[in-house]
């Protein structure tokens, strides 16, 4: 999808644990970031999209599935937006970046999963460009 893109961070492990590091990732875009905890995978977290607004996902623990359609989709009134989903696990580490003009859906896959979230707006500029959708059906995960 436009714009939409999955940084492969490293792990590295050893006798003392393991580090996960975004060596190829640069953080001087994020202005803030935030942490959604999901104590179970029954809560579906969307559709919710941001016309300027650039956002960031990093699992720090646990795993999740993200789905991302296009805003205009969403606007339209489509039942049925067009969406991409993409899975991120603390196994991993990866990154997903996702420009504005899009909208996410996020679903935890384990219990107890964190997500780190970063945003290139602060909260005031965040909320006068939020745009809310309801979810019309289940999303396919898989």
């Amino acid at each position: 999808m436009d714009g939409i893109s999955l940084i492969q961070g490293e792990l590295f492990t050893d006798n003392r644990g393991t580090i996960a590091s975004l060596n190829n990732f640069h953080f001087d875009e994020i202005r803030r970031c935030y942490f959604l905890r999901h104590p179970d995978t029954s809560v579906q977290r969307g559709w919710n999209g941001h016309k300027f607004e650039k956002k960031w996902f990093y699992p720090i623990k646990g795993s999740f599935a993200i789905a991302v359609a296009r805003l205009s989709d969403m606007e339209s009134g489509n039942a049925n937006p067009a969406y991409s989903v993409f899975k991120l696990s603390e196994t991993n580490s990866q990154i997903l970046c996702v420009p504005g003009g899009h909208a996410t859906c996020i679903k935890a896959l384990e219990t107890d999963s964190i997500l780190m979230v970063g945003s290139d707006k602060l909260f005031e500029e965040s909320k006068s460009d939020s745009y809310k959708f309801a979810i019309d059906k289940e999303i396919c995960y898989e």
